[in-house]
């Protein structure tokens, strides 16, 4: 699972160092050397030194890592077209008002920070 936390996190950020994945993760760097460790063995991701900071080395996905979120993303999208072709009109009405309200609501709430700096 977490494995496939790390490709989701690099779909969406393009890049991480260990200590950005470490922080969202909420693991220690050592853990996330492994997590990425098995990650470069399947072809998913690489290594590679950050251009500011040579002491620093970026994970990013290759192409099979963008693949497979693809895949991911595809098969979330047919599914989820599979459920809404099977409710009503009312019903669809009714879940783009909650679906609104849910995100003006969410719009709203300051969202709490990640302490990435507390030990773990």
């Amino acid at each position: 699972m977490r494995q496939l936390k790390v490709v989701i996190l690099l779909s969406c950020t393009g890049s991480a160092s260990g200590q950005e994945l470490a922080g969202n993760l909420g693991v220690g760097l050592g853990t996330v050397t492994g997590i990425v460790d098995r990650l470069v063995g399947h072809g998913l991701v690489t290594r590679h030194e950050d251009p500011h900071d040579r002491r620093v080395r970026r994970v990013q996905l290759t192409d099979a890592g963008r693949a497979l979120v693809e895949e991911i993303n595809d098969a979330g999208l047919r599914n989820y077209r599979r459920i809404m072709e099977r409710l009503d009109l009312d019903s669809l009405r009714s879940l783009a008002d909650i679906t609104a309200k849910i995100a003006a609501i969410a719009a709203e709430l300051p969202f709490p920070r990640h302490n990435t700096t507390a030990a773990h």
